[in-house]
């Protein structure tokens, strides 16, 4: 799938697993670009959660801005709709200095990435998102890059092949992963600053919820600010998409301010209960403990059951409901936790126990 991307003017490819009317999803969705852009804070003062990282990024870039030096290049990881990219932006405007954006699906080959490169202007920001899906070839040019500021470009084949090195001007490369178990330890290592973001809590995401409703010229209470929040999944990207659905239930009703009641009224429409999770993550906690007993049961067997691909069940629905502590992996398969029994309001049955109990009975 192509997504275009304005700041670069160009396509890039992406792999969205998620259905694109999943509120509750943490991808983001191919028409929130000019949403998402006009809500981003701009500076590090605005920027609302992840204290330790932001008290740290200022004494890099200060530092960095005293010493008259490009920053060091910056490792951001933790799960999707967190602000990576508005991090990366909040970099550029610090330093002062440009910013290039694309992603390792959007880079099919080494030249793609030299392209880039070559054309970078001193200090700028490279923004990566995806990383870790960058291809082999295009991965080995970044070490020389990253390190010594150069690249090799083979011009030719065969007996006529001939090696250019090149200069490139100094840059930061900031890169962005979900998975950052698998980067591999060459690139890894050769970021100077490696930073995870969190979850948030719910009172910081009412924080990002009345900030972006005060931009959106969206009146609001601050109780249903903390509703919203509370069901965002600690997500911002979340947060601000309940908040448009919300906002549109709120105008047909001709109600001016959002309240409690109109807040819980279109959550309820829109099936999102007071933990975030929406009726696609109670359909894979049904189906292990009504069809298989709690499991444990494989990944191809629940898939096959809800009519989904294994793939969206392990990297869209399964990371909440694990975080949580309603679903449990075990070599034999999925099981459904105490947690979850109690969630569905179903009589929880420890198979452990249940077991040492047959065992004694023989």
């Amino acid at each position: 799938m192509k997504k275009f991307n304005e700041i670069n003017n160009e396509f890039e490819l992406t792999d969205e697993l998620d259905d694109p009317n999943r509120l509750v999803s943490t991808q983001e969705f191919r028409n929130e670009s000019d949403f998402d852009n006009s809500l981003r804070p701009k500076f590090l003062n605005e920027y609302i959660g992840q204290e330790k990282i932001k008290e740290n990024l200022s004494v890099f870039i200060n530092a960095s801005k005293i010493r008259g030096e490009t920053l060091d290049h910056i490792l951001l990881y933790g799960p999707p709709g967190l602000g990576k990219t508005t991090l990366a932006m909040i970099i550029a405007k610090e330093m002062g200095v440009g910013i290039k954006i694309t992603s390792g699906p959007a880079i099919s080959h080494a030249g793609d990435l030299s392209s880039i490169l070559t054309n970078l202007n001193s200090g700028d920001v490279f923004f990566l998102d995806e990383i870790h899906r960058i291809p082999r070839t295009a991965e080995e040019i970044l070490y020389p890059a990253m390190e010594d500021f150069t690249i090799d470009i083979v011009m030719g084949k065969g007996q006529m092949a001939n090696a250019i090195h090149l200069p490139l001007e100094k840059f930061t490369l900031v890169g962005a992963t979900t998975r950052a178990g698998q980067l591999g330890a060459p690139i890894r290592d050769r970021f100077g600053v490696i930073l995870r973001l969190e979850m948030y809590k719910p009172e910081e995401l009412e924080q990002i919820v009345m900030r972006s409703s005060n931009i959106l010229n969206i009146k609001i209470t601050h109780e249903s600010a903390l509703e919203i929040a509370s069901r965002s999944r600690g997500t911002p990207r979340i947060a601000n998409r309940l908040l448009k659905r919300v906002r549109d239930f709120a105008q047909v009703e001709n109600i001016d301010e959002i309240n409690p009641e109109i807040t819980r009224h279109a959550l309820e429409r829109l099936e999102v209960d007071k933990l975030g999770l929406d009726s696609n993550d109670r359909r894979i906690l049904e189906a292990i403990v009504k069809f298989y007993n709690g499991g444990p049961v494989g990944l191809e067997t629940l898939a096959a059951a809800i009519g989904e691909e294994t793939v969206t069940i392990e990297d869209v629905y399964e990371p909440y409901l694990l975080q949580i502590g309603f679903l449990a992996r075990t070599p034999r398969g999925r099981m459904a936790t105490k947690l979850a029994y109690s969630y569905l309001n179903i009589k929880f049955e420890n198979k452990l126990e249940q077991m040492k109990i047959n065992l004694e009975s023989f």
